[in-house]
């Protein structure tokens, strides 16, 4: 077969031209002004039209959320627990207490986590009747329990500046995760053990770790802008003999038959556990 004869460089030039645009027809890249402009009427006209219908869907969609509660909520009805100070290396606690820079982190984390439970923070805050519900479902506007730092004794940070730590008592402050409409039943509180007896001695503020109900239910952070969770203190007196060793502390909610502690999958609902050591 005979191959096809090359074009000269010039016919290729010309007739590239003459693509690009006629001068006789009018035409731009093979297209008349008029074809151009219907074309571009087209596709004008068709994603108009999809963004309106994506819009259109989206507000529709939006008509069916509230801006205050989430409509679908498939997170579990049992809240996690977590702590303060929360050490940055996996929940272990590692001091000397006669070494105030070993513990200084610590403290300054607790002085943090506790200036929104100051007074002077909570002047919106009012008293609520201790150990009821505080239902609000008919107010538009969600009062807020005050929670009174005097409630956590020795752990309050007003008479120890140190929390306990230069003594070789520290404390660690534990809260339950906020679930909005969670209503605890019978007397919730926070136990803590040690896995090994006899190494350290737990005390509770408030007395036994009772968690009041009149904190409950949440009502979200729209609604409930000024809401704090309320805090159990766990103060830790270590044995003169356990100092240099690793003890393994484990907290969990007793107490309410709709709280949960136990979950294989779950190794944070209802429950916490931490390591502290303690050098002298």
């Amino acid at each position: 077969m005979s191959k096809e004869a090359k074009k000269p460089f010039r016919q290729s030039m010309a007739e590239w031209r003459q693509f690009v645009y006629n001068p006789s027809s009018g035409e731009f890249l093979g297209r008349t002004a008029k074809s151009w402009g219907l074309i571009l009427l087209f596709y004008l006209v068709f994603y108009g039209f999809l963004a309106a219908l994506f819009t259109f869907t989206m507000w529709v969609m939006l008509q069916t959320l509230s801006s205050d509660i989430p409509k679908y909520r498939d997170r579990i009805s049992s809240p996690g627990l977590m702590i303060s100070p929360k050490p940055d290396t996996a929940l272990e606690f590692y001091f000397n207490k006669s070494d105030a820079q070993s513990y200084a982190e610590y403290v300054s984390t607790l002085r943090k986590f506790l200036e929104s439970y100051d007074d002077s923070k909570q002047s919106q805050n009012i008293n609520c009747t201790p150990g009821r519900i505080f239902d609000q479902n008919d107010v538009a506007v969600k009062k807020a329990c005050r929670f009174n730092l005097s409630e956590l004794g020795q752990c309050s940070g007003k008479e120890d500046k140190t929390f306990g730590y230069s003594k070789g008592t520290p404390c660690v402050l534990v809260k339950m995760n906020r679930i909005i409409g969670l209503k605890p039943e019978g007397e919730p509180r926070i136990q803590c053990t040690s896995k090994e007896e006899g190494m350290v001695e737990v005390n509770y503020f408030p007395p036994e770790g009772l968690i009041d109900l009149m904190y409950f239910p949440y009502y979200g952070k729209s609604l409930h802008a000024h809401y704090l969770q309320p805090l159990v203190a766990v103060q830790l007196a270590i044995n003169s003999n356990s100092t240099k060793e690793e003890i393994a502390i484990e907290c969990k909610i007793l107490g309410s038959p709709n709280l949960k502690n136990e979950d294989d999958r779950d190794k944070f609902l209802g429950r916490i556990a931490f390591k502290v050591q303690m050098t002298e």
